[in-house]
């Protein structure tokens, strides 16, 4: 059996804590009537901090706290199983994918790692998201589409749903993820030498 190192576990602590309080704040931070996860920085930088299980175990947190900060609300009066499915796989997974592909490009360059583990968070975690509504609530989300005036589903989900908050996402994990690694390392390397 591995032994548990407290650095580590007092460190994916913190990042399980930035990841509750990041997403209630995010809560009030609304593209139509769906927040922005601003916790996906924590889960890449976490990720590439502590590994795939951290990533995996951030994303898991992140989805916890979205079904309970009321997020998902519209899609739980819909489908209970499918939202809590859908919610806690595409943060686990998002968190599962970015701390593997951090490990496998970090042996080739580190920014490589960094910049493609903040590209592909945001990835996997809209493109799961639009599974569970393609496979749990097409029919819902058609009547919703309709409603606020969209000529198809399609636009609706591109540009009512997932648009603003992907792009949104993938900008500011792009831009932040790499800067608060490299503080992070140079904390650590600085901690280090005394």
């Amino acid at each position: 059996m591995k032994k548990v190192n407290v650095r580590t576990l007092t460190g994916v602590a913190i990042f399980t804590a930035l990841v509750v309080v990041l997403q209630f704040l995010g809560s009030f931070i609304r593209f139509g009537m769906f927040s922005i996860s601003l916790v996906l920085i924590p889960i890449v930088v976490g990720a590439a901090l502590y590994g795939v299980g951290a990533g995996a175990w951030l994303g898991f947190a992140f989805g916890v706290v979205v079904l309970l900060s009321g997020d998902a609300a519209a899609f739980l009066a819909v489908n209970v199983p499918g939202t809590i499915l859908t919610v806690l796989a595409k943060g686990t997974l998002a968190g599962l994918a970015t701390g593997a592909v951090y490990r496998a490009l970090t042996k080739v360059n580190t920014y490589l790692a960094v910049g493609t583990a903040a590209i592909l968070c945001p990835v996997v975690n809209t493109g799961v998201f639009l599974l569970g509504c393609a496979v749990f609530f097409l029919p819902t989300i058609t009547g919703w589409g309709e409603a606020a005036g969209y000529p198809n589903v399609g636009n609706y989900i591109l540009f009512g749903l997932v648009g603003g908050n992907f792009l949104f996402e993938v900008l500011f994990n792009i831009i932040l993820s790499p800067v608060i690694l490299r503080l992070i390392r140079l904390g650590q390397k600085s901690e280090a030498e005394q």
